[in-house]
């Protein structure tokens, strides 16, 4: 945790019709100063919407060594490298390296994210998934979000239902490839 960070508690109900996945659980999470509110929320949707066996936040967003949200096996290894916000090419190319599976998380303009990556080489570029959010979406969730959260998420069919703090939120989960 780096200095001057700030820490958000989560109680999170998880039910993600989609991938069946439900638990609940509570997650801790420290706010860079140089973070932005967007891209905090955004990391929490990754990480509740990437949940399984072994998921942790990264070192933080200066770690060059790992990403946002990592997933991990028994053994230490790396299965899945998230990461958020609009990373650059040589970081996907690295992680793609070390996990059978990558995926990006965005708040901002999915092809203004994904055009710095053409041309640029990227390992196993064709299977990283890029995901975002209705305009406006994580905007809103950003005016509900406290130090104490109470999160209900709720997926089914693509279309995510955010419950922050007593008010309910709603965005189809879009997807579309790296290139």
């Amino acid at each position: 945790m780096a200095i001057g960070s700030t820490i958000y508690t989560f109680t999170v109900q998880l039910a993600d019709m989609d991938r069946g996945v439900y638990d609940d659980f509570t997650l801790r999470a420290a706010r860079h100063p140089s973070e932005t509110d967007a891209y905090m929320v955004t990391r929490l949707l990754a990480y509740c919407l990437e949940y399984a066996e072994g998921i942790a936040f990264g070192e933080g967003i200066s770690s060059t060594e790992e990403p946002a949200v990592v997933v991990r096996d028994l053994t230490g290894s790396i299965t899945a490298w998230v990461e958020v916000g609009a990373p650059d090419a040589e970081r996907l190319h690295h992680g793609s390296r070390l996990a059978d599976r990558v995926a990006v998380y965005t708040h901002r303009d999915p092809a203004k994210v994904t055009a710095p990556w053409a041309g640029k080489r990227i390992h196993n570029v064709d299977a990283i998934e890029v995901f975002s959010f209705d305009p406006g979406f994580v905007d809103d969730a950003v005016r509900l979000l406290e130090r104490r959260s109470t999160v209900t998420l709720t997926v089914t069919e693509g279309q995510l239902y955010l419950g922050l703090n007593g008010t309910t939120l709603s965005s189809v989960v879009h997807a579309r490839p790296a290139v």
